[in-house]
């Protein structure tokens, strides 16, 4: 099975700890583990990053895009990356669910996407399910930004510094707060 074939598996299910998915993403995480250790402990060009970053998500990836380092994610193999992407310092992604970054991106550092959720029956606590996080064409996302599993940021959005992003944002506005809140709409 493919990460990709692997990644729409998963959506809507309980992926609970005994079973044989679980013990599967868990192989995935372990390898992508390594090149993540490397990746973040030595000097590397643009063009070395990159290429540790195609190892953990088994795709090209353009090189107009830029990740400033360290940078996290707990599987790796998730991450579909558009062209002309800019991802500042220490930005997680949390990514098992899935996570969809288009063209002209904007990361700002110390921000993070997550796709993973535990779930809320007390018996079943330790087993996951995962949401999706979409970035559309143009989107900026200010330093330390959280994004919620399952939310879209709509075209050319911003999504304001500190903000938790916990629902779907529109095209063409701006977003900021805790839960976040459209603030403006922008002129497209």
């Amino acid at each position: 099975m493919s990460y990709g074939n692997l990644f729409r598996s998963l959506e809507g299910k309980e992926i609970l700890p005994d079973s044989p998915l679980f013990k599967k993403i868990h192989r995935v995480k372990q390898t992508n583990e390594k090149y993540l250790f490397e990746l973040n402990n030595g000097y590397h060009t643009s063009t070395e990053a990159l290429c540790y970053l195609e190892k953990m998500t088994g795709s090209k990836i353009d090189q107009s895009v830029s990740i400033s380092l360290p940078f996290y994610t707990d599987f790796g193999a998730h991450i579909s990356f558009g062209k002309n992407i800019f991802i500042n310092q220490n930005v997680t992604f949390v990514d098992l669910g899935g996570i969809v970054i288009e063209d002209d991106v904007l990361i700002g550092p110390m921000s993070r996407i997550i796709t993973v959720n535990h779930l809320t029956d007390p018996k079943k606590r330790r087993g996951l399910s995962v949401k999706p996080v979409k970035l559309r064409k143009n989107v900026w996302i200010g330093a330390n930004v959280t994004v919620l599993p399952g939310v879209t940021i709509g075209e050319n959005s911003i999504v304001a510094a500190d903000a938790t992003v916990t629902k779907d944002v529109p095209a063409n506005v701006i977003v900021a707060g805790s839960p976040a809140r459209i603030i403006k709409r922008l002129e497209s």
